[in-house]
């Protein structure tokens, strides 16, 4: 049995062997690649046998490389069909008139100047297409990835920032006064405003009815209405910010804005998708697609900042805490409630309440009313 101190040395040796046994096998290993290196350069060197021509010109000429990689000897022979894709979608009908002309026989190999321009003229075809069709994808993309830029460093905006409340202070009134000259034209007489639908709007909004007395709509005009509202908009957010707390409310407004630029955003994307499935039929009316994408696109982008906008201040203004007492009291309600059946007995009979009985004699519903009204009984407290 081996001592402590024997098993430690052997460790100690241990790295160095390794390494002795890796370059033995490193030295072996290019021993037999020098070898067979030269079995292969011996042979004529390694040659490629292509079935087919490739679509991209880029692919051949890889193959061609591979037979003749670092200066070695090799050679390369691709063979062709008149019926694979690349002849048969360009050019082979004219190749084949002309060994019908020539009354060439089928099978034999031909090996001409013309076969070779004719199939290096598809390639370039083929890859023009491509071409073309990568860069409108990546001008459509490009669309997207402005809008991606926008909506990535709005979010990053608001996890950083601590106090939104500037912002919100922006977009409540800008909502308020877009609202008001909705029903408040100026072109028409205060008379002539829908102050009914106007009420119903600021309630959805902001959460509050305008209230007007009748002298305030005697001596209203637009800018006084915009005046009136905004005001009531800032004092109902400091009165929220009073009840809630600034900590609190400050939360609320980066959970909500966060939560409503990530929903909105992604019911934008589906959007942007179906957009794209279909522009493409927008050139059957001489119209260009891209253009069309871009116009569209950048519609749906600004009504989705507006939406944004809308439900954020909509969220903040309607939102209320539960006090613990509701809370209770709901977690209560919902309770499952026990049904006890119970076949009836003493205990039952004096828990239960004893039937009412009525003192005197019935009174018809035609009969005189004995308060001494003179009326029906049905007229008066039998009613």
């Amino acid at each position: 049995m081996r001592t402590v101190e024997e098993i430690r040395e052997q460790l100690e040796k241990a790295p160095e062997a390794y390494r002795q046994r890796y370059e033995e096998i490193l030295e072996r290993y290019k021993t037999v690649c020098a070898e067979e290196r030269e079995k292969v350069i011996a042979a004529g060197g390694l040659h490629i046998l292509g079935t087919e021509r490739h679509e991209s010109r880029r692919i051949d000429n890889q193959l061609r490389g591979r037979s003749g990689r670092q200066g070695d000897p090799g050679s390369s022979r691709f063979y062709l069909s008149l019926e694979d894709d690349l002849m048969r979608i360009f050019g082979a009908d004219r190749i084949q008139s002309i060994m019908n002309r020539l009354g060439m026989e089928e099978g034999i190999p031909i090996e001409h100047r013309l076969v070779t321009r004719a199939i290096e003229n598809a390639q370039k075809k083929v890859e023009a297409h491509n071409f073309d069709i990568r860069k409108h994808l990546l001008e459509y993309d490009d669309v997207m990835n402005k809008q991606r830029e926008v909506i990535y460093h709005r979010r990053r905006e608001v996890l950083k920032g601590e106090n939104l409340k500037g912002e919100i202070l922006e977009m409540a009134p800008g909502l308020a006064e877009e609202i008001v000259a909705r029903y408040a034209d100026k072109e028409l007489d205060p008379s002539e405003w829908d102050l009914g639908a106007l009420g119903e709007a600021l309630n959805h909004q902001f959460n509050f009815r305008l209230d007007l007395t009748p002298e305030e709509r005697e001596t209203l005009n637009p800018d006084r209405l915009q005046e009136l509202v905004v005001d009531r908009v800032n004092q109902i957010y400091a009165g929220k910010e009073g009840r809630f707390g600034l900590e609190v409310l400050r939360q609320l407004e980066k959970i909500i804005m966060l939560q409503t630029i990530d929903s909105l955003w992604k019911d934008h994307l589906l959007n942007m998708d179906h957009l794209k499935e279909g522009i493409g039929l927008r050139g059957y009316g001489q119209k260009n697609p891209l253009h069309e994408y871009q116009k569209e696109g950048f519609e749906m982008f600004e009504e989705m900042v507006s939406r944004i906008e809308e439900d954020v201040v909509q969220k903040l203004f309607t939102v209320e805490l539960a006090r613990e007492e509701s809370v209770a009291e709901m977690q209560r309600q919902q309770r499952p409630q026990r049904m006890v059946l119970s076949r009836g007995g003493d205990g039952d009979a004096e828990a239960r309440p004893a039937p009412v009985k009525r003192q005197g004699s019935k009174i018809g519903r035609n009969d005189p009313c004995p308060c001494g009204s003179g009326k029906k009984y049905k007229r008066c407290c039998g009613r």
